[in-house]
């Protein structure tokens, strides 16, 4: 069972997600608390598993990654032992930058980043060939519209 978040919790969160590597001398400021009550506050949301880690967003583009893929893929088999056989397969892809598990037509949604259609269609070959996969269809993204990797603390009412 998740704590309680106050509002000084969600402003922290929120804070923290916005600038990662803000201090907690700027965050105390921030939310209205002194440094000592604040790096308390923080450190039991870590604890609890709220705050999962800390990360520097990169440009992929600017690294020469500048092929984005979504692959739908199609298991022959739902059974839980192959549903982790793939995940397994999934983990261990460099080019797999995200895999999410859906009910309805498709098994698996796989977010791709490769350095250029080459790349990514051995790994194609790779994919339609592990175990269990029935079928995989792949879109290109064309353009980034919208891609925002935090949490919409903004509608989240403190529970406190």
């Amino acid at each position: 069972m998740s704590k309680s978040l106050d509002d000084i919790d969600l402003k922290i969160l929120s804070e923290i997600q916005a600038d990662g590597r803000i201090t907690n001398v700027e965050l105390a400021k921030r939310v209205g608390i002194s440094p000592p009550p604040c790096l308390r506050r923080v450190r039991s949301l870590e604890e609890d598993g709220y705050i999962r880690g800390y990360r520097g967003l990169l440009d992929p583009s600017l690294l020469g990654f500048d092929v984005t893929v979504f692959a739908s893929v199609h298991l022959s088999s739902q059974a839980d032992a192959d549903l982790r056989a793939f995940e397994d397969f999934v983990r261990g892809e460099p080019l797999v930058r995200g895999c999410w598990m859906l009910s309805g037509d498709v098994d698996f949604i796989l977010k791709c980043v490769a350095p250029d259609m080459a790349t990514f269609q051995t790994f194609v070959s790779r994919l339609t060939a592990a175990p269990h996969v029935r079928n995989v269809r792949t879109s290109l993204v064309l353009h980034d519209s919208k891609n925002a990797p935090d949490v919409p603390l903004e509608l989240k009412v403190p529970q406190g």
